[in-house]
């Protein structure tokens, strides 16, 4: 894997903001996700950003490789929805959960 992003908005990203459903999640493109082989931690709103970077450390069964390539998707989709990512790397998601944040 590459931490060049691969995260791309889904076509109808404006009618998510509240908690998917399952079947909604099914829906989505890789694409849509932060981990896109795992399927883990959509990216379809601010809100899902804010959550993807709270649990980020929080995610099993991901590699380095994985957790290179989803920070570069939340670093895209945050761009994307005006979230603002203070973190260099993803390295300093996983010393520090939400109550550490900045």
């Amino acid at each position: 894997m590459t931490d060049t992003p691969t995260w791309q908005p889904p076509a109808d990203a404006e009618q998510f903001s509240g908690t998917l459903d399952a079947a909604e999640t099914s829906r989505l493109p890789d694409s849509a996700f932060a981990f896109p082989g795992l399927r883990k931690e959509p990216l379809v709103s601010a809100s899902h950003v804010r959550n993807a970077l709270a649990r980020f450390d929080q995610v099993q069964g991901a590699s380095a490789a994985d957790r290179a390539l989803a920070f570069a998707n939340i670093r895209e989709a945050a761009s994307y929805f005006g979230v603002q990512v203070t973190e260099d790397s993803w390295q300093d998601l996983m010393h520090h959960g939400r109550t550490g944040r900045r």
